[in-house]
């Protein structure tokens, strides 16, 4: 019988209505995920007989029904861990898997509904994806967990049969124990942070302060001695793949080796903890963007030169690049300088890898994208988070204005307190009260530079909010994106293609 003839009859018979990109056919056994008013399942249907082997690694409902006088069975489990733990082993391809150096975007999910929307953007653009993408921190504020974020994206790709592969980013990484849950939870890429270990104060040290820094260095833990360091790299040229020479003069050397010789011992123990516990193949990212000072292009050549030496095996790196990288927002900067610098990070990469250069804070920086898709071919990853969080809240607008009234009130309320830990300017003055807005004027301010960075920064606030002892916001904002399911998807769809578009490799 025709699978999608089955599962609409099988639809009739439980109320699960199957959407139609889900229908999956394995082993005797007709996969799809159903859905019967705002519940979601995902169902299991074989023909009356011995039930499927498969079936141990799942649980749900059993449902008996008959469609065209031939009996079938089915089970329908809910969106839980069981369940997708299930579907990745049963369908590898609703798990996530190495990229490599392929040109990628990295889509981060905070509410975990968006993935269908980030399949449907990237779909046919040729890049490669990584639909599961979440810092520690992020998780901590929206309440999840490594299994979650992997779980949803699970179900957002089978509920899209997407079947070309995607990646699952940690997100930036600091401590031990953070790469450990995610190596638990099958993350497949793992983005180390050590800004916190990047001595910023190096840029503007006189030289006997560097000195005296540099010596104190436990260099011993980056497996070299300051007198080896010294004779690997002072006074010495490196030539660059586009005809830059980089010289390392007694500051220029003391500059890159003080302001990130700290942050590399611990990428370096970070990586090699990751080596020895995490049993598969994995995508290793190192990041030092979240750094008060731009990464020159001496400091990248030092970076990688003592990862590559130490053994270090990394896809991407991403540099604190020149100009300012503020949450949702274009970037802020001269775009000329942009190009000059971001060609020599290609160039270093290209001399050290090659590996991809990556840009963090990445979302909706669309005056750069045509010069980085340019300059980069495919050595870019490209990592957005919080646009598609807002772009959420659009979808908001449209379809409960007072909903989102409540939300920017809120938001506006909290921004002191939770900007303290982003890079955003925006000014409280600047953003338009909800009051002074007609219903169809709401979802335009999103496209305000500063009421986009305070509803950016304040996600955290909104969805941990709890009144009577309950979620002030987060069911409601849950409910209402699932009751406009579709208006959801095509809302994140539009603003994420402006995204990879200028990066397709069609």
């Amino acid at each position: 019988m025709d699978r999608a003839h089955l599962a609409t009859a099988i639809g009739k018979s439980t109320s699960f209505v199957p959407y139609p990109s889900s229908l999956t056919d394995f082993e005797g056994t007709l996969f799809f995920m159903g859905k019967r008013d705002l519940d979601k399942r995902l169902c299991l249907a074989w023909q009356k007989g011995e039930a499927p082997a498969l079936l141990q690694d799942f649980c749900g409902e059993p449902f008996r029904v008959t469609v065209e006088k031939i009996e079938c069975k089915v089970l329908c489990g809910y969106l839980d861990h069981t369940n997708a733990v299930g579907l990745r082993k049963h369908l590898p391809w609703t798990g996530p898997q190495v990229i490599g150096i392929l040109p990628s975007v990295g889509l981060g999910d905070r509410l975990g509904l968006a993935t269908p929307a980030h399949v449907r953007a990237v779909r046919g653009t040729g890049l490669s994806a990584v639909f599961a993408q979440q810092s520690i921190r992020e998780m901590q504020r929206t309440g999840r967990t490594p299994d979650d974020v992997m779980d949803t994206a699970t179900f957002g790709v089978f509920q899209e049969g997407y079947a070309e592969g995607f990646g699952a980013d940690a997100d930036h990484l600091k401590t031990m124990e953070d790469l450990d849950a995610t190596i638990a939870a099958g993350f497949t890429m793992f983005t180390v942070d050590p800004g916190d270990h990047v001595d910023n104060a190096a840029q503007t040290d006189d030289l006997p302060t560097l000195e005296r820094k540099f010596a104190a260095l436990p260099l011993v833990e980056l497996e070299t001695s300051q007198a080896d360091l010294t004779a690997r790299l002072l006074d010495r040229e490196v030539p660059l793949p586009d005809g830059t020479v980089v010289f390392f003069d007694r500051e220029t050397f003391l500059r890159a080796a003080v302001k990130y010789g700290r942050a590399l011992i611990h990428a370096l123990r970070m990586y090699r903890h990751l080596a020895q516990h995490h049993d598969a193949p994995f995508d290793f990212e190192v990041s030092v963007d979240e750094t008060a000072t731009p990464t020159s292009v001496a400091e990248h050549v030092f970076v990688a030169n003592e990862l590559k030496r130490t053994g270090v095996r990394w896809e991407s790196l991403a540099p604190r690049f020149v100009g300012e990288f503020e949450k949702g927002v274009d970037y802020i900067g001269d775009l000329a300088e942009f190009r000059r610098t971001f060609a020599q990070h290609v160039a270093v990469a290209q001399r050290f890898g090659p590996y991809k250069i990556s840009l963090h804070s990445g979302s909706d920086k669309f005056s750069i994208y045509p010069i980085a898709a340019e300059l980069a071919g495919g050595l870019v990853h490209l990592k957005t988070a919080g646009t598609s969080y807002l772009e959420a809240l659009r979808a908001i607008a449209a379809v409960d204005p007072a909903l989102f009234r409540e939300l920017l009130t809120f938001a506006m309320e909290h921004y002191p307190e939770d900007r303290a830990s982003y890079h955003v300017s925006a000014r409280l003055e600047n953003v338009l009260a909800p009051e002074d807005l007609a219903d169809d004027e709401l979802a335009t301010v999103l496209d305000e530079f500063d009421t986009r960075e305070v509803m950016h920064v304040t996600f955290g606030s909104v969805l941990r909010a709890q009144e009577s002892g309950k979620p002030r916001f987060k069911d409601r904002l849950m409910q209402t994106l699932a009751e406009h399911e579709e208006t959801h998807y095509e809302t994140v769809r539009a603003h994420i293609l402006r995204h990879v578009e200028p990066f397709a490799r069609r």
